[in-house]
């Protein structure tokens, strides 16, 4: 599986960590930035061309960090055919929930309210949560009218 990475300048830290981490996986990882620390630049500069990436491509997933990952998730889910969830710490159901009955592509992460060490198992069961179908699939169908 291809997994598409992008974040801003908050974030830049925990995405390098969750880059290496996912290579040592076996993963295919393409980077879309931010590639240095630069306070003044702008998520969407980054946010966009990964959304994209996910869009075109039927088995891939992105993972976007931000400070809150709030920005990032609006700015991906402009996107047609992409559906970012948010997690910022909070109960691992979400993500779950998030992949189950969303068939979330995109994970929007706070970076400012995680470490690295917090992230792996949750960009693990993220990865490995399978999406239920049946009702749920009509309903993500509607999405993109």
């Amino acid at each position: 599986m291809r997994i598409h990475l992008a974040t801003d300048h908050a974030g830049l830290e925990l995405k390098n960590s969750i880059k290496t981490y996912l290579i040592d996986k076996g993963y295919d990882v393409i980077d879309h930035g931010t590639h240095d620390h630069d306070p003044l630049d702008d998520y969407p500069d980054f946010i966009f061309p990964c959304a994209k990436a996910v869009a075109a491509e039927d088995d891939s997933r992105g993972i976007i960090l931000g400070g809150s990952g709030q920005g990032e998730a609006m700015a991906a889910n402009r996107i047609k055919g992409v559906r970012a969830a948010v997690f910022y710490n909070g109960p691992e159901k979400i993500v779950k929930l998030s992949r189950e009955h969303n068939n979330a592509n995109v994970l929007s992460l706070g970076a400012r309210f995680m470490t690295a060490t917090e992230i792996y198992d949750v960009i693990d069961l993220w990865l490995h949560e399978p999406f239920a179908g049946g009702r749920h699939q009509r309903r993500i169908e509607k999405l993109d009218l």
